[in-house]
């Protein structure tokens, strides 16, 4: 569940930082970098911050909770 909370939340910054970046000024991109950067640390690291938050939200895992959080996966 807090997976696809994870992929929800950043496809929206994603598309609203471009939105942003068309329609405001074009260092909205940045954002959208910052977004990607920590998704790919995410695939590698099996940690990311909004996983803390979504946790402490009460939010449920389908992957045992300490590994989300401490980012011990194996």
């Amino acid at each position: 569940m807090i997976e696809r909370y994870l992929r929800a939340i950043a496809d929206f910054f994603v598309l609203l930082s471009v939105l942003l970046a068309h329609y405001h000024s074009s260092y909205w991109l940045l954002f959208t970098g910052f977004v990607g950067l920590n998704l790919l640390q995410s695939a590698f690291t099996n940690w990311c911050p909004m996983m803390v938050i979504l946790l402490k939200l009460g939010v449920r895992s389908q992957c045992q909770p300490c590994e989300l959080a401490t980012g011990s996966g194996k």
